[in-house]
């Protein structure tokens, strides 16, 4: 009987943020436990693990302007604010504590890419859902 690899809880939450941006034009690089999603050649997410020995799993992405402040402010256990990125709008979202909700995270995520993304392809997607 062949033995199944068990996938890591990294692993585990990659898959669904990979599947998630399953979005026109959109593509992933992997950078070791790392990932960078983009849209044409800007990028709008990433994953996050560990990201220079934190010990977090995230998924940084860009939001409205203001939103990342209050985001982290409201619920500091789940958001913080990205070094680098958050002076230009970005949020991260922690997929290591507690219960993870897929459609918060789903709903970040194709917002940040609407926000990216150039604005006719944006406006596609956005009529096609």
């Amino acid at each position: 009987m062949a033995r199944v690899a068990k996938r890591s809880p990294e692993e585990s939450r990659l898959a669904p943020v990979t599947e998630m941006l399953a979005l026109p034009e959109a593509t992933r690089r992997i950078y070791g436990a790392h990932a960078q999603f983009l849209v044409r050649k800007k990028t709008f997410a990433y994953f996050l693990d560990n990201h220079h020995g934190d010990g977090i799993v995230a998924v940084p992405c860009k939001v409205f302007p203001g939103d990342n402040k209050a985001l982290a402010q409201a619920q500091p256990a789940r958001f913080y604010l990205p070094d680098y990125r958050a002076s230009k709008g970005w949020v991260a979202l922690r997929l290591d504590v507690g219960n993870v909700d897929w459609s918060e995270v789903r709903e970040l995520l194709l917002g940040s890419h609407a926000l990216i993304a150039p604005k006719r392809l944006a406006e596609r997607l956005k009529s096609e859902t």
